[in-house]
């Protein structure tokens, strides 16, 4: 799924992917991080602190954005730039199907130096989770 410079324009939409989230995937990633905190792993306190359930880390759902784009690049490298806002929490029930992080994304702009600008759209559960989110991209 490697994309080229020459290959897209202004407008190219990205084939939307789908990511899907389990509780174990937020405790495999908690302990790659070393973000322990208790409302990604126990529905009890995330629940008692108010929350609807386990939640996934906002940057777990970044990360699954930043996958996206660097599926389509085809190299983890040709991204020089990511950011994003976060702006709703995914819910991880306590179940074999999880979550699902669906993720689309668009070329807004043709740059110099063989770059685009990749706007992406995350959602979970019909709800948009990130902001803001944007990737530059060098492609071959």
């Amino acid at each position: 799924m490697s994309a080229t410079y020459d290959s897209v324009d202004k407008g190219t939409e990205l084939p939307p992917r789908t990511y899907q989230v389990t509780r174990l995937d937020l405790v495999k990633y908690a302990g790659a991080a070393g973000d322990f905190n208790v409302i990604h792993w126990n529905e009890r306190v995330a629940r008692s602190v108010g929350l609807p359930n386990v939640i996934a880390h906002g940057m777990y759902t970044m990360a699954q954005a930043g996958r996206f784009v660097t599926e389509w690049a085809g190299d983890p490298g040709a991204v020089t730039d990511f950011g994003v806002k976060f702006t709703a929490m995914v819910p991880v029930p306590d179940d074999d199907a999880g979550a699902t992080i669906e993720i689309s994304g668009k070329v807004l702009d043709k740059l110099a130096d063989n770059k685009v600008t990749v706007d992406i759209l995350a959602r979970a559960g019909g709800t948009k989770v990130l902001t803001r989110a944007r990737a530059t991209v060098r492609l071959p």
